[in-house]
């Protein structure tokens, strides 16, 4: 059965709002973020920000919850940054991390012995900080910087070995979004 639908999201003070069409910028002080978003309507009225089908079915009803979780977090974002804290697992080599910030990569050296280094790319507006066997991982905009310790994880993965003796890696301890 089809329904007309909104949701209202509140816009805290401090926080500007612009609507381009499908995008939304959302931006405080020096912080900004953008996402494109179609399927909907999407209006700005005073301090809320208001979503809204006609006629809409059960998947378009998913869509519309889904994008305002993605705004909820995008505001949350610029109120106070996500942090993800990694550790370093090194056992059997000593292996070397260093941030190499001229071309946004983390750099993994001797990892399970290993001549050529590991390369993890860091996503823009994402700050990695290294601070002996921890890498903080802390930026305003909840995708890039999970995406960022993803792909720190994923340049440590261990192939053709057994992980339950070969723990060595960069693994997840802490989410700083809860």
């Amino acid at each position: 059965m089809r329904k007309d639908i909104s949701e209202k999201i509140e816009i805290p003070a401090g926080i500007e709002v612009e609507i381009e069409k499908d995008k939304i910028k959302i931006k405080k002080e020096k912080k900004e973020t953008e996402r494109k978003f179609s399927g909907f309507k999407i209006k700005k009225e005073e301090n809320f920000l208001i979503l809204e089908e006609k006629k809409a079915t059960k998947n378009e009803k998913k869509l519309l919850k889904t994008t305002k979780a993605h705004i909820i977090n995008m505001i949350k974002g610029l109120e106070k940054n996500y942090i993800y804290k990694m550790q370093i697992c090194a056992v059997h080599f000593p292996m070397s991390v260093s941030v190499d910030k001229a071309k946004n990569e983390l750099i993994v050296k001797n990892y399970l012995g290993g001549v050529k280094p590991r390369i993890a790319k860091i996503l823009p507006h994402v700050e990695v900080k290294i601070e002996k066997e921890i890498i903080t991982v802390e930026g305003h905009d909840k995708e890039k910087t999970g995406q960022t310790a993803a792909n720190i994880e994923k340049a440590c993965k261990i192939n053709n070995r057994d992980r339950r003796v070969f723990q060595d890696g960069i693994y997840l301890i802490s989410r700083g979004d809860e």
